[in-house]
């Protein structure tokens, strides 16, 4: 039968500024393991340590722009575009834009403080 999930649960972020995360499938909300969906809208001049997560990352801009650094390069993902990141390999987002970004964030397996591993963890 499908579970209808009423309302997300808004979960703490890392960073230097606060960020507002609504997770509305995940090992909180919805005691999900396997994949977690989440809204996020970060301000202006957010970023967060870098990290090398043990989950794949897919993140659709909805509005503004997210900066993706990777070893390899740097990405800016504007409104309308997407941005994939393996597991294991070295990413730090941040939204240095004067308004910022809101994104559906969606990580398999699903998202754990345990298994994103930042910098200086």
């Amino acid at each position: 039968m499908p579970v209808k999930i009423e309302k997300p649960t808004i979960i703490e972020s890392a960073g230097n500024k606060p960020k507002i995360i609504k997770e509305f499938v995940g090992r909180v909300n919805s005691e999900t393991n396997d994949i977690s969906i989440a809204r996020m809208k970060s301000p202006s001049g957010w970023e967060e340590p870098g990290q090398r997560p043990e989950f794949d990352e897919y993140t659709v801009v909805l509005s503004g722009m997210l900066c993706v650094e990777s070893h390899t390069g740097t990405l800016d993902i504007h409104a309308g575009e997407a941005v994939m990141v393996r597991a294991n390999e070295w990413v730090r987002y941040s939204t240095p834009g004067k308004d910022g970004a809101e994104y559906i964030a969606v990580c398999l397996p699903a998202f754990s403080p345990d298994t994103v591993h930042r910098d200086g963890d």
